[in-house]
Order: structure tokens, then sequence, then C-alpha cells
């Protein structure tokens, strides 16, 4: 969880895009990065194999303004989307603050975007994590393409619980809707944060 750092007056906050295999992960993460200003980012690091372009993570600190006198850093990470690489998926996840499930949007995706929530809720479990009590929104991506699911059929397969989460429509590679995920999360977090400490 979030780390505080009394002596430098900072606290380093953990958001993770998880996802299925080229849903936009890594896709989002390279937009923020292209447009944030270069003094409040960090170098982005990519490791890319021959079957998915993230094996490990993508890591880019992002400084905000300050919470009760701290200064506040979130650092942004994808998981690889690849099944055959879940233990590196559960690895990313340890000391998550908050939760971006990037969805494709494409029809012939929807089993793998089912598939990909399961086994977020599952490496949570191994944690003794529980979704529903981690700040974390949902982003319907690749909006432009043409066979995609209606934004009430994503509702309704992936945002059905009892009380939905956040959802956001994107078109990653071109930027719409990117930042606004990011924003959302982040005052997500930074509410989950203050709750908790007394910021």
């Amino acid at each position: 969880m979030a780390s505080i750092n009394y002596a430098q007056r900072e606290i380093s906050c953990k958001i993770v895009y998880y996802g299925c295999a080229m849903c936009g992960k890594t896709t989002n993460l390279q937009y923020v990065h292209e447009k944030i200003p270069a003094q409040d980012k960090g170098n982005l690091v990519s490791l890319a194999t021959e079957t998915d372009r993230t094996l490990f993570f993508d890591f880019l600190p992002l400084e905000v303004t300050s919470v009760g006198g701290f200064r506040t850093k979130f650092q942004l990470y994808t998981v690889p989307g690849q099944v055959f690489y879940n233990a590196t998926r559960k690895l990313v996840l340890r000391g998550v603050d908050g939760i971006v499930f990037v969805i494709d949007s494409e029809w012939d995706r929807m089993k793998d975007n089912v598939e990909s929530l399961k086994n977020l809720q599952e490496n949570l479990a191994d944690y003794n994590y529980d979704l529903h009590q981690i700040p974390y929104v949902l982003q319907y991506n690749k909006r432009d393409l043409a066979s995609i699911a209606t934004t009430e059929y994503l509702e309704f397969l992936l945002n059905n619980h009892e009380q939905r989460q956040l959802a956001f429509q994107s078109v990653a590679t071109d930027g719409p809707g990117v930042f606004e995920t990011l924003n959302g999360i982040c005052k997500l977090v930074l509410k989950s944060l203050t709750e908790k400490h007394g910021q």
C-alpha cells in the first residue's frame, strides 16, 4: 500500500493497469508519458518479448500536488497480458493502491476480458486483497473500432456489482479518455489515502 516517507515528506502510491493481452494497457502509459511535461515524469521503462508487448512493467513516477503537506507521487505499472506470465502479474500487484482495469471493447474479446477480471480477483485474493475494497476504475478501450460491444453490454458483463465502479470510454492510441481515466483513479486513491491517514 501507499509508502509514506516522513523525512522527505513524500507519499508514493502505486497504480496498476490490468487487463487481457493487447487491450491497451501499455498504450495508455505511452500516451500519458508522451503528453506530460518533462519535469513531472520519470523514465518510461518498457520490456518486451516476442510473445507479449510488456514482459514485466512500465514504470512512470508522476508527481501531483501535495496532500497534507506531503508531495504525492504516483507510480504507474502495467502487467503482462499473457496468462503465461501470471506470476509476474501477481508480483506487480503487491502493494497496489489503485487499479485501472482496461477492457478491449471488441466483441471477440469478451471472453478474454471476463477471464482477465477473474484472474485479477484471484491474484488479489492471494494477498488477502479484495477488489471492492481497493480503489479501481474501468476503461472501455478501443471505442473507435467498428465491431465493438455497447457500453450497456460492457456494464452488464463487467461492472454489474451492487456498487458500480467509475467507467471511462477511451481510444488509448489517440488519447480520448486516457487522462480522464488516470484522473479518475488518482482521485479515488487520494480519497482513500486521506480517509486512512487523516491527511
